[in-house]
């Protein structure tokens, strides 16, 4: 495996047209690479920072065997890879003088590459304290007896409600993002289709979002719920009606990540018929010497 066998470019319509194909015939262990590629589609080069987003697939005889993706100046984001197309990937990007502050992928993925980061860079590989497994739904299971109330798919005269959720959302996994009328556009939150749970009387007590249909795949992302509204099903209920309307799009599979840290998520997911699919993993690179130059 050579490190030339990687065809690097800034252009998505390049990557999905060498990568497409490839990406769609796995596309729950691609979810990220088909997410991102067409969010970058759709809203352009420029929508997701200040750096020209990069995209790279390994590719023999014409045929793609891995990718990986990058919108700076976030980390980059790897299809799976053998060790082999680690260490391949990693002698490119070193060679070129790339500078890699991160990566996520599956577990396996991250840590091979990590270990391949370090010896040609020197980069000190940190994991981070979030892990995700990303499950993929078998069969629609929901909960029995639902709760009371019912759910309302948010529109967009619904949007000051749809952003104090997210903003809600993101307070509570850490995310640092700004959500206002102004901002909304530009945020990951954006492109997804919301639906609220709503007690008897019009209260509106969990949300779960769902991502457009990307290669007969949706993802669901977000699902929360205040934490002195849980314990009452709210979640398993709306996100038994958001994984309902997804299969309703047309979509083959429905996937979602959680946090392997919190055990009442992912025992919720297995009881609604998720099956886990990977473990997720990230790292961080702090600068070093390569091996080689010690």
């Amino acid at each position: 495996m050579r490190p030339d066998d990687w065809h690097l470019t800034e252009d998505v319509d390049d990557f999905l047209a060498r990568a497409g194909d490839f990406l769609r015939s796995r596309p729950g262990r691609h979810i990220m690479q088909l997410t991102w590629a067409e969010r970058v589609r759709k809203r352009g080069a420029d929508a997701f920072g200040p750096g020209a987003p990069q995209f790279g697939v390994l590719e023999r005889g014409g045929e793609a065997l891995a990718t990986f993706y990058r919108l700076p100046p976030r980390g980059f984001g790897l299809s799976p890879l053998t060790p082999e197309q680690a260490d391949s990937l990693a002698a490119r990007l070193a060679a070129l003088g790339e500078s890699v502050p991160g990566v996520s992928a599956d577990a396996d993925t991250a840590t091979v590459f990590a270990e391949a980061w370090q010896r040609h860079t020197g980069a000190t590989p940190r994991p981070r304290d979030v892990r995700l497994r990303l499950y993929r739904l078998e069969t629609l299971t929901p909960p029995e007896p639902m709760p009371a109330g019912r759910a309302r798919v948010l529109g967009e005269q619904d949007l000051d409600q749809v952003m104090f959720w997210c903003g809600e959302f993101a307070a509570a996994v850490g995310e640092d993002v700004s959500l206002d009328a102004g901002t909304w556009a530009d945020t990951r939150f954006a492109d997804k289709r919301y639906t609220l749970w709503e007690t008897p009387d019009g209260t509106p007590v969990s949300v779960a979002g769902m991502n457009p249909l990307i290669g007969g795949q949706i993802q669901v992302d977000i699902v929360y719920t205040p934490a002195e509204l849980r314990g009452h099903g709210y979640a398993a209920a709306v996100t038994a009606e958001v994984s309902r309307a997804a299969l309703a799009s047309g979509a083959r599979d429905v996937v979602l990540f959680a946090d392997l840290s919190n055990p009442t998520s992912n025992a919720l997911y297995q009881r609604l018929g998720y099956r886990g699919l990977a473990d997720w993993a990230g790292y961080d690179f702090l600068p070093g010497t390569p091996e080689g130059s010690r």
